[in-house]
Parts: structure tokens; sequence; C-alpha cells
């Protein structure tokens, strides 16, 4: 096959026994053919999935890699994603087909909305927005929860060819003046309300507050859909910047249904912000061809997800995962997706997965591996969950942090499907590592790996020098430039960081920032965010390994390990377990058992001392353990919480536990962004 336009030359992808590093005998022909295609010649292999999507125009030139990071794809061709998403499936006669299942126990309701209904608000919507002057180009804050309503909002503002960027609903109004300050909105959309488990959180005062803090001059107009039957509702309406929702869809009532704004596939759908490794918000800004490509090839291949099946991303509308697998993907599909507003075990017993599942015939489940450790400490034998039938789901995939064998086996074993681990950024809006359903690959990969890579991912593990490790041999992971479709355009208003942050420490390269290794079957492992990885006496020790180890005990039921300085051996591993409920032993007898643990499984290399038993451990409310936060603070350091965190009243114990073991002695109270109250 003769290379396409900007096919990447790699005469040694192909070699006697392999493909692409990956011996021909251990997986799938028909992957290791794409897998090849894909890297060695990426213009031929993506120009067959954009044929997914419909465009208004076809493109000119499938890669334009001229000017490195800033790759193009689709170049000249055109698109809507608000048409891809709804209008084709009405005009194919599918408009009667389940869009949207929002269930909330939070609030006691279920709302099936059909696509044809999304529809009919979103050219209401979309109408009422340009009449307030919302152009091609202009960007629009939506601050709201997770409800069908802000997928509305999302797809009137791309429709109109304006660009939506979508603020985590749970942000302190620091948090979101910030972000109004950077993108500049022509108008906000918000909620008055948001609900969580014993509150309901004022949105509209918390707006009201940030624009009143904010430097940038305020939006034209604040546009609030006003939740009905939440009580209490102390919030207001400031009659000369907000307008409600509902008046804006009558601007439009009776008027000819606007029609979508054709844009190029290289200018921007979105700007979502991450805090990341830097702790400053950064603007990931995603252009809309190459992502709604990636979206609908990975739905299809890697979760096996088609038209008509429903589909369930347990996240929320304010990360990547909402934006791309509750919204875009599989609207874009026209598959069932599903909005859950609520918690694991709480709202109100720990069933509400099985019940999920079983109730809306779910076939595939992506979700954190958190989520289930909650699950299993609260209700251990399922005793809530057992009563619902598993029969629909085909497969549990997990990602957003390591998940330990433990988790791992009793989640296959309680709902028996394959739980398969898989990696992937903020950055690159979808996975890089994964098992496909699609193909014939193994359903039982190697303890550990978050799978094989994906297309168009040539992935290295590469040493400070920027040479390749050995196989097994810990590194820090970097793709191989050209990403393919779907990655980050660059950083909103800061190319120069953009540059800097991602491709100057590994020039050709992406750096991923994580932290693993390659097995000799081309399998990834990720142990850990490169900063989790720990250096005890001249050894790197992954802390994800020592927290597997941890959790082989069954008296334990989650943990978080992490380094601190030590005098002699320069950093030792710190470890913060919690026990089952009602356990019978000692705290002294159970950490004395698990440092056994420890030598037998990892050896006294890991200088594994200093343990601890807590209740709770710090997390976001996307579920992630504060690892850092935690060594930072046991360095007697001052740490600044996001405010995405939880709970940040369990530092009160986790400085308990830390002195006890001889750190924060001094430490300083953490900062954290309050709510209003």
């Amino acid at each position: 096959m003769e290379p396409g336009p900007g096919a990447v030359n790699n005469t040694n992808c192909k070699a006697s026994g392999s493909v692409c590093g990956m011996p021909v005998e251990a997986h799938d022909p028909l992957y290791l053919e794409a897998y090849r295609q894909s890297v060695q010649d990426p213009a031929a292999f993506w120009e067959q999935q954009a044929h997914l999507l419909d465009w208004d125009r076809p493109w000119q030139q499938v890669l334009d890699n001229s000017s490195p990071p800033f790759t193009k794809w689709y170049v000249g061709g055109y698109l809507n994603a608000c048409y891809n998403s709804i209008d084709r499936h009405i005009l194919a006669g599918r408009g009667a087909k389940v869009a949207l299942i929002h269930d909330s126990p939070l609030t006691g309701t279920v709302r099936r909305v059909t696509y044809q209904e999304l529809y009919d608000q979103i050219v209401l919507l979309a109408g009422g927005l340009a009449k307030m002057g919302v152009v091609k180009g202009d960007r629009v804050v939506i601050y709201m929860p997770l409800i069908p309503e802000t997928i509305i909002a999302m797809l009137a503002i791309v429709r109109l060819g304006a660009i939506h960027s979508v603020v985590f609903g749970g942000f302190a109004a620091r948090e979101l003046c910030s972000r109004i300050e950077h993108v500049e909105p022509k108008l906000v959309i918000a909620s008055n309300v948001g609900v969580e488990p014993g509150k309901v959180v004022p949105y509209l005062d918390i707006l009201h507050s940030a624009i009143n803090m904010s430097r940038w001059r305020p939006p034209q107009r604040n546009i609030i859909f006003q939740r009905k039957n939440i009580t209490p509702d102390t919030t207001k309406l400031d009659p000369q910047g907000d307008v409600l929702w509902s008046d804006v869809l009558k601007m439009s009532e009776g008027e000819q249904p606007i029609a979508c704004v054709p844009i190029e596939a290289n200018d921007p759908l979105y700007i979502l912000y991450t805090s990341g490794t830097t702790d400053k918000p950064k603007g990931v800004l995603r252009t809309i061809g190459g992502h709604l490509v990636a979206l609908m090839y990975t739905l299809r291949t890697l979760y096996g997800i088609g038209p008509g099946d429903t589909w369930w991303a347990a996240s929320d509308m304010g990360w990547v995962v909402g934006h791309s697998y509750i919204c875009y993907g599989p609207l874009c599909l026209g598959a069932t997706s599903v909005m859950y507003e609520g918690k694991p075990d709480r709202t109100p017993d720990p069933g509400q997965y099985f019940r999920i599942i079983d109730q809306y015939q779910v076939r595939s489940i992506f979700s954190v591996p958190t989520s289930f450790r909650v699950i299993r400490r609260a209700d251990p034998d399922i005793s809530h969950g057992r009563q619902y039938s598993m029969k629909s789901l085909r497969a549990i995939f997990i990602a957003g942090e390591h998940c330990d064998y433990e988790t791992k086996a009793w989640i296959e074993k309680t709902f028996k499907v394959p739980v398969l681990n898989h990696w992937w950024q903020t950055e690159t809006g979808s996975a890089v590592t994964a098992t496909c359903l699609g193909f014939r690959q193994s359903l039982s990969p190697p303890t550990y790996s978050t799978g094989l890579p994906l297309m168009g991912y040539d992935v290295k593990v590469l040493k400070p020098d920027g040479s390749e490790a050995q196989i097994s041999e810990l590194g820090r992971i970097a793709l191989k430039l050209p990403l393919p479709p779907g990655n980050m355009a660059t950083l909103y208003k800061n190319e120069d960081l953009f540059r800097k942050l991602y491709f100057q420490k590994f020039p050709g390269y992406y750096d991923t920032m994580d932290a693993g290794y390659k097995d000799d079957r081309g399998y990834i492992f990720v142990t850990a965010r490169d900063d989790d990885v720990i250096n005890v006496a001249g050894h790197r020790l992954s802390t994800s390994s020592l927290e597997d180890a941890v959790l082989r005990h069954p008296d334990v039921v989650d943990v978080a390990v992490f380094g601190v300085p030590e005098a002699t051996k320069g950093q030792v591993p710190l470890c913060l377990y919690i026990p089952v409920e009602n356990c019978q032993k000692t705290d002294a007898k159970l950490s004395t058992e698990i440092i056994k643990l420890i030598r037998d499984v990892v050896g006294p290399i890991a200088a594994f001392r200093l343990i601890t038993s807590v209740n709770n451990l710090p997390r976001t409310r996307s579920g992630k353990t504060m690892r850092k936060a935690m060594a930072d603070f046991a360095r007697n350091e001052r740490v600044i919480l996001p405010a995405t965190i939880d709970d940040a009243s369990v530092f009160i114990e986790i400085r308990r536990a830390l002195r006890q073991l001889g750190y924060a002695m001094s430490a300083p109270e953490p900062i954290v962004a309050k709510l209003l109250d």
C-alpha cells in the first residue's frame, strides 16, 4: 500500500514474527493489521473511520503534520456536532428512540428523553441563543449538574458553531471565576441548584459570587434553568443579569428551527479546564472533526456498543468522560446514554449500580475502581444487589486510577463479567490503551495491565535520557508523534505552555507524565503518575504495587501509600489503610500482619514500616485518592486542596494518623475553597 498524505515512515513496525513489537501469535490478527496500518499509514486508516460521520463538505487532506505538535486532521472538511448527535437520527426515522435516561435517586425522578424531544428543546434554545447574539466562535460557560438540560445546552451551543466550556458543578466561586475570566464567555448557562446527599448546592449564588469577584467584564446575561421541587432553594434571580431558561426557549417558538452551522474540522468544539499536575487550571481545547471520529470508533470497537444499545458512563458532565461518553459519543452513535445522579452506596443503598444495569438493560459500563470499592465496603455480601439480573451486561470498563487485583477480582465475581482496565487522559479525550470488545482480544489480559495500544498510538517507555526502556523496565510513558485524531489541539491561550509541558522533555513525543512499563507481548502497565514513584535507597518503587500487596489482606478494604522523607534512605513508603467493617483485630495486630505481607510479596527492599489505620481517605468527587496532598501534608508543607475534594474534614483524622507515625508535626491547616453556606 502506498503511504497516504502525512504517513509515518516506520520501517521497524513489521518485523519477523511481530507487528510493531507485538508477537503475532499472541494477538488477534485483525487487531494487529488494523494497528499496523494506523501507525504506518495513519491517513489511510483514519480516512476510513471518518465515514462514520455525516460531513457537510468533504476534507481536502486527511492529515497535516507540517507543524508538529499542532497536528491537523480532516483539513478542509466541514461538519456540525449537533447534527451528527441529533438531526441525522431524526432524519433517519429514529426520533422516538430514547437518547438519555436520567435516573436521580437524589430527587426521586426518572426521565427518558427521546432524540426527537432533545431536538425540540435544542432548536428552541439555539434559536434563543442566536437572538441573544451568540454566533460561531463565541464561548459560552455552562455551570450545571448532571441533568439532560446540560447536554441540551452543550448541543444548542455547538449547533450555532459556538464553543462551550462546562465547569464542574462542585466548584466553588473562586474556581468558577478563574474559568470565566480565562474563557471570556458571551453568556453563562447555569442551574439554580444542584443536589448532593443531604444538601442542596446553591449554583446560582455561587455564580453571582464568581461574577462579582471577576476582573473581566461580566457576561451579557446568565441563562438560568430552574430545577423544580428541590428544597430548600434560597437562590434569587438577579433581574439585571439573569434570564430564565424557559423565557429563552420562548424567544424562537413558532419560528423555523435554526439550522446547524457547519464548522471546519479543526475549529474548536469545546474548552475543558483541568488542574492536572501543574496545580493551575489548563484549558484543554478540543477540535470537532477528529474528536467525533475517535469517539464513534472507540464506542464501537473498544466498548462494543452499537446503535440502540444502552451504555452507562458513570461520570459527570464537568469531566472529560462526560463530554466524550455521556454526550457526544453515544449520541453520535445513536445509542441510549444513562445519566445517574446519585452515589454508589448511599442514595439510598449500595444496590443502585445493580438496579441501573438491570432496569435499563445496560450493555457496558464505564466507572472508576473507587465506586466499586465503596460498594464492596458498604455491602461485601451484596445483599442489596443480588436481587437484580446482570444478564444484559457484557463488560465493565474501569479507568481514572489504579485498580488493585482484589477489587478487580471482587467486581468480576460480583457482576459476572470481564473487568477491563484501560488508560487515557483528559488531554487524549479517549483511550490510549485498552482491551477492545470489537476485536478477538483476550478478555483476561495480564493482571494490572491497561491493555494494548489503541489505533494510532505508538506507545514507548522512555528513560530520563530519552532512550527506550527494556521490557518490564519502569520508565516514563510517551506517545510518538503524530497523535491520532481526538487529542487536544492546544491549551487555550497558552501555546507556549502546551509545547513546554507536553513536548519539551522528549522531542518527537507527547509526554504523558505517567510511569509504567511494557511486557514482552506489548501490553502496557501504567503504574502511577511519575511523581507517585518513590525512591527508596536508590530503588524506584511504584506506590500502586505496594497498595496492591496491602489489599491482598482480607481485612483491608482500601489503602493509600505515598512517599515520605527519611534521613538514611531518602524516601520510605507510608501506608494509611481502611479496615473492613467490624474488624475484630487491633490496629497494631493488623498493621503487623500487613508489614509481614509486604515483606513476603515485595521484599525488605520496600522498607515498609510506617503504617496505621484510618476511617476515610481524602478523595476528589470523581473518586481519585489524593496521595500527593497527603504526602505534602506529611512533609509539613502548605496543602491547597482542590475545590473538587469530597470531604476536607478527612484531614483532621489524616493529621492524627500521620503524627502517630512522626509526620505532619507542624503542618499548617490545608486550604480549601468553601462552597457558599
